[in-house]
């Protein structure tokens, strides 16, 4: 009888978490989302004389409440639009209707740059003024601080008449609040607002104003004009500017307290390519997917099949292999490097040992005696004491005390404010294993310092051996010459490319550690709402700081070649970056202590002073790409979602991944015992690239360099002489590849050299 009920019981449980998943699962069904619906323009049934009412009515069809957020006219055809799951597949059974994707949140990827770059050099390359200011760079980001001196139009001349755009108002900005330097500024909240309500006014401003300081630091690194005596709280101080100090800015904000919305990007992409930029900068990010379904990969592919430079950040999911975002091959993908210059701050220890940290402080210091150390996790009520979570720490075991944190689950300078606000007069925050010896300043709200991971270990293994550790902690200060730099950070994300590991990703490193840049006066450089301090520059990290190095790079080249397309450019940025110091030592890698890989860095480190030069080019015309997306398989159907153009693959003809004309080599490779037909131990493989000579008529020769006894390389022809600019020639690299373990790497180099221009490809070798 016992069991009896215990089945009944069982019988009864299963059932009602039967029904509660069936409930929950129409809860979803009707649950509300936003959707991007791509159209097949061409195909707009007969009954239509207008796309406007054909979206409408296509609309009306599956839902009686549903309407157009936005119409999108140049990098998408079709609309957005809020629908139920149902709605949603319904309309993609539709005539016309190419795809509708559910819409992605993207996130943010959060002085001393141009003497660190050579732009401070004197050379008869760089673009005249005059030239430099006909380019305008757009940026999708958090808006803009128009009062910057950052932003000073003095000196320029009239704004490029190929520009459309305009400066759209809204909550504290005016059309006066752009002129010849910040010629345009637009918002785009519907996506935003559609799933989070109308916007809180006194939260965030219903403008192009910037809130948050983000976008003000990515528009004001790639195009800021000359700022002297720039410094974030005395430090670093010098002169600021952008990279192209000359050039002017378009901003379009699609960043709000919530995030990025994919709808309102896409509608600040359309109206870019309608205002007319030349390069676009995006320091955002989000999920991996195929590129027909992928919206900013979509955008980007009209944006460069329209002339512009599109440059995106690699992500900060370094080092964790194959953690890269934007990663389409029309997209130039910027992971992060280190500048020469560092803040640092010195830890004395009760025991005499002396270590060094970094910190952007400048507040009252301790003062000169030893104060008492504890260690968060020792002085916590909870497991997350040792990262100094909020409410995490025990106030009578903190007060007056210097309190140890390690770094991770929490903003770095929140931490700060966690043992401030439990009586802790000081912090050394303490690097773990994900973050190794990567050193990242803060200007926090108490005397603080941040050190490696074995500096850390020293710091913790000295409380744990005394009974009162002591410890005190000096005054930042701006050290310049630092070597070895660039490193590669630990954070900026890495190979393989997650979606074609044919295309090697990142493309190029540049500088995004400890960046100094323009600032909002919304919020203080912690961006803490307990921070009352105000700045005009602040310093911040990530590859959200290196993509706009490269888009002013870009801008730069492209003013003074502004007949060469964005692949040409991107080449030039490629094939001319260094992967070794003046030494002859490769590049490091701060995650590992090691030399980094094309993996890490992808071509390298970008050097704009010989991308203005780079004597060859590896160009991709439409057809180049329209012929890698057939590589790739796609139907007919997923070439038009991605490019909107009608492009059938001929049967007749072989396309492969390795013929791309692309700067760079990746080769993936398999094992033997994943080879079709089992033990056969070599296989040979070719890869073909074309050239464009860019410069004076040269003969050029090729050499190999190679890491791995498993590939034997060739090249055919092993000379190439050009007699004319733009005249091109194609060369074919052989592959002989011996079976290696699974998850095996190695690299190689290959170059094209005349005596004057280095013209370099890295080659990653992937073994699954």
């Amino acid at each position: 009888m016992k069991s009896l009920k215990f089945k009944l019981v069982e019988i009864f449980l299963f059932l009602s978490l039967y029904y509660a998943c069936i409930a929950a699962e129409e809860k979803i069904q009707k649950a509300k989302r936003t959707y991007i619906v791509h159209v097949d323009k061409s195909n707009m049934p007969e009954t239509f004389t207008d796309h406007a009412l054909w979206y409408d009515a296509s609309l009306k069809s599956v839902s009686d409440s549903a309407s157009v957020l936005y119409r999108y006219e140049n990098v998408v055809h079709g609309y957005s639009t809020m629908l139920t799951t149902e709605e949603a597949e319904a309309l993609g059974e539709q005539p016309g209707i190419l795809s509708v994707l559910p819409e992605v949140i993207y996130e943010l990827h959060t002085t001393r740059t141009p003497e660190f770059l050579g732009l401070g050099k004197s050379t008869t390359l760089f673009p005249t003024s005059d030239s430099m200011g006909e380019v305008i760079v757009g940026v999708l980001d958090t808006g803009v601080w128009p009062e910057l001196k950052s932003f000073d139009d003095s000196g320029l001349g009239p704004v490029p008449s190929h520009w459309k755009g305009e400066c759209q108002v809204g909550k504290n900005f005016s059309a006066s609040s752009c002129n010849r330097k910040l010629i345009g500024a637009k918002f785009f909240s519907k996506g935003y607002e559609v799933a989070f309500g109308p916007i809180d006014e006194t939260m965030e401003s219903r403008s192009p104003r910037d809130d948050d300081g983000h976008g003000t630091h990515t528009a004001t690194t790639a195009a800021g004009s000359v700022v002297p005596s720039a410094n974030l709280l005395g430090y670093a101080s010098g002169t600021a500017r952008g990279m192209a100090s000359h050039a002017r800015v378009a901003v379009y904000k699609v960043c709000w307290l919530g995030g990025c919305f994919g709808s309102d990007i896409v509608a600040a992409m359309d109206a870019a390519v309608a205002d007319g930029v030349d390069v676009l900068s995006m320091s955002i990010g989000g999920g991996l997917s195929e590129y027909y379904s992928d919206t900013v990969a979509i955008g980007a592919f009209t944006a460069a099949a329209n002339g512009i430079f599109v440059s995106c950040s690699a992500g900060n999911g370094g080092p964790i292999p194959s953690s890269l975002s934007n990663v389409a091959p029309w997209i130039t993908t910027v992971g992060a490097g280190t500048l020469d210059r560092d803040f640092p701050a010195s830890i004395t220890l009760g025991n005499s040992e002396l270590h060094s940290g970094v910190t952007l402080y400048n507040g009252k210091q301790l003062s000169d005696s030893m104060v008492p150390l504890v260690y968060g996790g020792n002085v916590s009520n909870s497991s997350g004491g040792a990262l100094c979570m909020a409410g995490s720490l025990i106030p009578e075991k903190v007060a007056r005390k210097i309190v140890v944190c390690d770094r991770g689950g929490s903003a770095r300078v929140q931490k700060g404010v966690v043992v401030k606000d439990a009586g802790g007069i000081g912090m050394i925050l303490t690097n773990t294993d994900t973050f190794g010896e990567e050193l990242v300043a803060d200007a926090h709200l108490l005397p603080s310092a941040a050190v490696g991971q074995k500096t850390g270990d020293a710091i913790k293994k000295y409380i744990s051996s005394t009974r009162n550790p002591t410890a005190k902690i000096g005054p930042g200060t701006t050290k310049l010459g630092v070597q070895p730099s660039p490193v590669v950070a630990a954070f900026s994300s890495r190979g393989p490319n997650p979606v074609t590991p044919a295309i090697l990703k990142p493309d190029i490193i540049a500088p995004g550690v400890n960046i100094l840049a323009g600032w909002t006066a919304a919020v203080g450089p912690t961006g803490l709402q307990s921070d009352p301090r105000h700045v005009n520059f602040n310093i911040i990290s990530g590859t959200s700081m290196s993509c706009p190095h490269v888009s002013g790079l870009a801008a730069i080249v492209k003013a003074a070649h502004p007949e060469w397309s964005p692949a040409a450019i991107k080449s030039a940025l490629m094939t001319t970056a260094y992967t070794a110091y003046k030494t002859g030592q490769k590049i490091e890698d701060v995650a590992t202590g090691g030399p980094a890989t094309p993996f890490d860095y992808g071509a390298g480190h970008a050097d704009p002073v010989a991308a203005l030069d780079p004597g060859l080019v590896y160009d991709a015309t439409i057809d180049d790409y329209l012929g890698f997306l057939c590589a790739l398989n796609y139907t007919p159907n997923q070439i038009k979602s991605t490019t909107h153009r009608d492009f059938t693959c001929q049967t007749s003809k072989k396309y492969t991944l390795g013929d791309f004309n692309y700067p760079s080599f990746s080769v993936p490779l398999e094992t033997a015992s994943g080879r079709r037909g089992g033990a056969d131990s070599s296989s040979i493989i070719k890869y073909t690239r074309t050239l464009t000579n860019v410069g004076a008529p040269a003969t050029y020769k090729v050499s190999l360099h190679s890491q791995t006894q498993a590939v034997k390389m060739s090249v055919e022809p092993e000379t190439l002489s050009f007699k004319a600019q733009y005249e091109k020639k194609s060369y074919t690299v052989t592959f002989k590849t011996s079976s290696m373990p699974s998850g095996t790497t190695s690299f190689a180099r290959l170059e094209w050299a005349d005596g004057k221009h280095i013209v370099g490809s890295p080659i990653a070798f992937s073994w699954t």
